[in-house]
């Protein structure tokens, strides 16, 4: 059974960094992509950041200040968020596929946490 946990959200200032953990289990990191996604009040779930199985890391939503990294161990995966903006409150969902390449769409991701909120506020 695949399990995704995801731990780390909360409320930060403007500018604050967060670093989000997943915790997942019941699959590989090496035969399976993962990924950081959010969805924001009234608008669709994006994609955030993914890495695939082959530890290929892309970064679709601000890459100059999210970075996705996985542990070695390979049992977690983590989304780190600096200077923070209030347009970045949304809940983070951590996904992953059945297959080792990511999909292309946010949808297509087949194991999902239950979400963790960040809030950017002052």
């Amino acid at each position: 059974q695949v399990q995704l946990v995801e731990s780390g959200g909360g409320l930060v200032h403007p500018g604050g960094s967060l670093r989000l953990s997943c915790a997942f289990s019941g699959l590989s990191s090496a035969y399976h992509a993962l990924a950081w996604l959010r969805q924001a009040p009234g608008k669709d779930r994006e994609t955030v950041a993914c890495i695939s199985g082959f530890g290929i890391k892309d970064t679709y939503v601000n890459p100059g200040r999210f970075t996705i990294s996985r542990d070695n161990a390979k049992t977690t995966v983590f989304l780190e968020m600096n200077s923070l903006k209030s347009e970045d409150t949304a809940v983070y969902y951590c996904a992953a596929s059945r297959w080792s390449v990511p999909p292309d769409t946010a949808s297509d991701y087949d194991w999902w946490g239950q979400g963790t909120q960040v809030t950017v506020s002052s």
